[in-house]
């Protein structure tokens, strides 16, 4: 297929192998440069790869914006059959990252990802609502995206407020909940790319961008004390550290989190049982955050 000389002279022009395209069979013998490498391809991996695809087409070269539409790794516990119902205890988490029945309501968010604008619709109401009733409402919103990207995201939409943040980048506690992954419909019915054209804040790119620009993706991300030492996420307004059970290397990358990862939005009690739950049955789902305090007996948002 590529074996004419015009194919071979573009391929050379770019700095493509003419074999890179010949997926019958390894090549590690075509590397026939005096040091070893590819031309115009020294920074791919070794050519041992197994599925024959060459080691460039690998999905993290992909921007990290194109990554979050690829199917992602599962997570590292199966996701739940259903979400849990009202009158159903909330479900306990692999790594315990969040705890209930300690006297005081809570209410969880799951976003999408960051940088979606019907997430953002979300999590700033959830922020109101935690605002409004600091001290007696814990308010948690659960990201499936870095810790990096959750914060940069966070700074452009203004802040947490009183609202806390809780990083499920393996998105175990999603998994927990009963949040998978949405169908095609769930991405791409009529409704949704209605809404999505109407939408004006995304902002996905400007934090892909942030995290490229400042070198934030290549820098080391502990786990948190806290987190480490009591199996639970760090408590209090902003940003927590990331979640115990933290994604391979493999697949897409989950910096950016997926954008077919179902939300949610569950209200419980102080005894730690559920009160109010809903799931997302498209991406443009508004969590209706005022019936979710009602159920609890908290002033409304807009209240």
């Amino acid at each position: 297929m590529f074996a004419s000389l015009t194919t071979k002279l573009a391929m050379k022009k770019v700095g493509l192998p003419s074999d890179a395209f010949d997926f019958s069979s390894s090549k590690s013998g075509s590397k026939s440069t005096t040091n070893g490498s590819v031309p115009g391809l020294d920074d791919l991996e070794e050519s041992n790869n197994s599925s024959g695809w060459p080691a460039w087409m690998n999905t993290r070269k992909l921007p990290l914006t194109a990554q979050a539409w690829l199917s992602p790794v599962p997570p590292p516990v199966p996701v739940a059959a259903e979400c849990p119902k009202p009158g159903d205890l909330a479900p306990l988490d692999r790594d315990r990252q969040l705890n209930f029945g300690g006297g005081r309501p809570v209410i969880v968010l799951f976003l999408r990802c960051v940088g979606c604008a019907f997430a953002q619709k979300s999590f700033l109401a959830l922020r109101a609502l935690a605002t409004k009733n600091q001290g007696r409402l814990t308010c948690i919103a659960v990201s499936h995206s870095s810790r990096e990207a959750t914060r940069k995201w966070v700074d452009l939409v203004g802040g947490t407020w009183a609202a806390e943040v809780v990083i499920d980048e393996g998105r175990a506690i999603y998994a927990a909940w009963g949040l998978g992954l949405g169908s095609i419909w769930y991405m791409f019915n009529p409704t949704t790319q209605i809404q999505g054209w109407k939408e004006k804040g995304w902002l996905g790119i400007k934090v892909a961008d942030s995290l490229q620009r400042t070198g934030s993706l290549n820098k080391p991300r502990p786990k948190p004390a806290a987190a480490a030492a009591s199996g639970g996420a760090a408590r209090g307004p902003g940003v927590g550290g990331e979640a115990v059970g933290s994604p391979t290397s493999e697949g897409p990358s989950t910096v950016m989190g997926n954008k077919w990862q179902q939300a949610g939005l569950f209200a419980v009690d102080g005894r730690g049982t559920v009160v109010w739950a809903a799931k997302a049955l498209r991406a443009d789902d508004a969590m209706d955050l005022e019936a979710a305090a009602t159920a609890l007996g908290f002033s409304q948002v807009s209240g």
